[in-house]
C-alpha cells in the first residue's frame, strides 16, 4: 500500500496564497511519484483535522508564521506524525532573525551588523547611519523589509503608522551592496549557488520573488571558484549550526562592486523554501541531477520525529 502523505498549506500568515502555490506542486508531485497524497487548507481545526486522517508524513509547505517558527512542528510531534524540513527548535531559532544571527555569528558565519529596536523610535531618528535596511524580525518573502539609502534624511515613517503590523520590534542591518546569492542545502550536502537579478528595482522583494518574470535567475552563479565553494561552506555551515533538517536555503550577499568591501554575508536561513517547480530550490536540485519528483520524494522519505 502507498505511503500516505499530508500535504500542509495554506494557513492563515501574509504567505498563504505563496504557501498555496508551493503546497499544490508537492502534492502533484507526489501523486505522480505514486504516494496517496491529501491536501490540508491548515486552519485552527488543524490537530482534530489530522487526528482523523492519520497519515504516514506530513510534508510541511507552510510559509510565514505558525507554519515554519516552530509551531506547527510542536503539533506534529505532540500526534507523532512524521514530517519534512526543520523541528521546532531549528525552525524558531532560524525565523528569529536577531537570535539566528547570534548563533551564526558564533558558528563563523558572516552576518551583517545590526541592533534590535522599538518600531517607532526607528521612525524617529536613524537607527545606524544611513545606507541601513530595517526589515520585521520574524516574517518571510521579504515582507515588510524598507532599505534606507543614503540620501534619505528622515527615517521610514510607515513603521510608526497603523500600517505597520509585523510586530513592535525590528530589525536594523548595515545594508551590503553588491550582489543577491542564494544556495540550497539538502540534507548534509550544499547543493548549487544562484544569483538573483531583479528585473525592475534594486533588490529581490516580494514583486521580484513571486511576479512572473520579476527575477532572473543565473545558475550557476558566475562567482570565482574560491567565491562559489564559499557561499556553499557558508550555506552548509548555517544549516548546521541552526539545526536544519531536510531542505533549507540561505541568502547571501556579496559586495563585489568597484572599491567595495568584497563582504560575503548570510542575511538568514530559510527553513520553509518555496516549492514551486520555477522555485529556487527546485531549480537549484534540477541542476544538481534532482528532477522536482524526486527532490519531494526525498524530502517525504527524509520525514520523521524529533527533528
Amino acid at each position: 500500500m502507498s505511503k500516505h502523505v499530508a500535504v500542509l498549506m495554506g494557513g492563515w500568515s501574509s504567505e498563504r496564497e505563496i504557501s498555496l502555490r508551493s503546497g499544490n506542486a508537492c502534492a502533484g508531485a507526489l501523486e505522480g511519484e505514486g504516494y496517496r497524497v491529501t491536501r490540508v487548507d491548515v486552519g485552527p481545526d488543524i490537530a482534530t483535522v489530522l487526528t482523523e486522517l492519520k497519515p504516514d508524513a506530513a510534508l510541511n509547505a507552510l510559509h510565514g508564521p505558525a507554519g515554519e517558527d516552530g509551531t506547527i512542528q510542536g503539533l506534529l510531534e505532540i500526534l507523532k506524525i512524521p514530517y519534512t524540513h526543520s523541528g521546532v527548535l531549528a525552525s524558531a531559532l532560524a525565523m528569529h532573525k536577531e537570535r539566528a544571527k547570534l548563533v551564526m555569528r558564533a558558528a563563523g558565519v558572516s552576518v551583517p551588523e545590526g541592533r534590535v529596536v522599538n518600531r517607532h523610535d526607528a521612525a524617529k531618528s536613524h537607527p545606524l547611519t544611513p545606507p541601513y535596511v530595517v526589515k520585521p524580525i520574524a516574517e518571510g518573502s521579504s515582507m515588510g523589509v524598507i532599505i534606507v539609502r543614503d540620501e534619505r534624511s528622515h527615517p521610514p515613517q510607515i513603521l510608526a503608522s497603523d500600517e505597520w503590523v509585523y510586530g513592535e520590534e525590528v530589525l536594523a542591518e548595515t545594508y551590503v551592496a553588491g550582489r543577491e546569492l542564494t544556495c540550497a542545502v539538502l540534507g548534509d550536502r550544499a547543493l548549487g549557488v544562484t544569483e538573483i537579478k531583479p528585473v525592475s528595482g534594486e533588490w529581490y522583494d516580494f514583486e521580484a520573488k513571486y511576479a512572473g518574470g520579476g527575477s532572473i535567475h543565473v545558475l550557476p552563479a558566475d562567482l570565482k571558484l574560491n567565491i562559489y565553494q564559499r557561499v556553499q561552506e557558508l550555506a552548509l555551515t548555517a544549516h548546521q549550526a541552526l539545526g536544519c533538517r531536510g531542505v533549507s536555503r540561505a541568502d547571501l550577499r556579496y559586495d563585489d562592486t568597484p572599491g567595495g568591501t568584497g563582504a560575503l554575508v548570510v542575511l538568514e536561513v530559510n527553513t520553509q523554501p518555496g516549492m514551486t517547480q520555477t522555485s529556487l530550490v527546485p531549480e537549484i536540485a534540477a541542476h544538481a541531477g534532482l528532477s522536482f519528483g524526486e527532490l519531494v520524494r526525498w524530502m517525504v522519505e527524509d520525514a520523521s520525529l524529533n527533528r
